[in-house]
């Protein structure tokens, strides 16, 4: 019977003081896949469109792909300037979380390896399955969201979305006790947007390693209960139903990130701002 994964990857070897784990070799793996893939597609640009000729082949897939993410990050900023810029980070996540979590179910991973201390060591192990991973690339969504809406809309502007002393000061300047009180109240519910930002950390990578962690276990069972020839047979069906968790939580982490940035690059407008709109408006007069 296959023992089921521990939660903590396994360690190899060490580097120096450098620990590599099992699950470290798939990550490694998947960026090799990355460098290959951008190579020939380096080639066939090169080859394609210097000469001014129709993309074939490995290009014309890459565009098809690349024309699907434009479009559906379309969909959220509603800017084509944003999804240009937001589309090396969110089309790297999504594809870097996606290609690991199929490369989990290549033959071998979790099977083959070493004995340690009478305990099979693999030698490989879903990237997605070391919450090391997952938590360091939800630090990363998180925290490049937070820095890239400071250089939008600036450090002070970007603070007031979470600690309002502006709108305090100038709904106490405008001597209303209704507009003090909701400064007030948006003062505190700044205060609990804070703690949801450590929130997203903490569901950001508890979500993708749970999932491919569950389905890692899943197939360490039933591969464990059938022999024969249906210990080949009966796990595919749930194999192909990885294959789907794959792409929807490469898709759920990304599109997170990608509303995360699209949130923080949006300005907010305060008490002051909209006090004044409206008095323009009021000044205006009718026709």
């Amino acid at each position: 019977m296959l023992s089921l994964p521990p939660l903590a990857a396994e360690l190899l070897f060490h580097i120096g003081s450098f620990p590599v784990t099992n699950s470290m070799v798939n990550a490694f793996l998947a960026l090799l896949f990355f460098v290959i893939f951008a190579f020939f597609l380096n080639l066939g640009i090169k080859k394609y469109y210097i000469n001014d000729k129709a993309p074939k082949g490995l290009v014309n897939f890459f565009e098809s792909i690349l024309e699907i993410l434009l479009a559906q990050i379309d969909a959220v900023t509603h800017d084509r300037k944003k999804t240009l810029r937001f589309l090396p980070i969110v089309g790297g996540i999504f594809f870097f979380i996606l290609i690991s979590n199929w490369m989990g179910l290549l033959p071998g991973t979790g099977s083959i390896g070493f004995f340690r201390g009478g305990e099979l060591i693999p030698l490989l192990r879903p990237a997605n399955t070391d919450l090391n991973l997952t938590l360091a690339m939800a630090v990363f969504a998180v925290v490049l969201s937070h820095f890239v809406g400071i250089i939008t809309i600036g450090f002070f502007k970007y603070a007031n979305k979470f600690i309002k002393f502006g709108d305090i000061w100038h709904a106490i300047r405008s001597g209303k006790p209704m507009n003090i009180m909701v400064a007030f109240i948006e003062f505190f519910v700044g205060l609990l947007e804070i703690i949801s930002e450590v929130a997203k950390i903490v569901s950001l990578s508890l979500r993708l390693f749970g999932n491919i962690f569950a389905g890692e276990v899943l197939l360490t069972v039933i591969g464990s209960l059938i022999s024969g020839y249906g210990a080949y047979l009966i796990p595919l069906p749930f194999m192909a139903l990885e294959l789907l968790v794959g792409v929807i939580q490469a898709m759920v982490f990304s599109i997170l990130t990608l509303v995360y940035l699209t949130i923080a690059t949006t300005e907010v407008h305060s008490h002051d701002e909209t006090a004044h709109v409206e008095a323009v408006g009021d000044e205006t007069p009718t026709m």
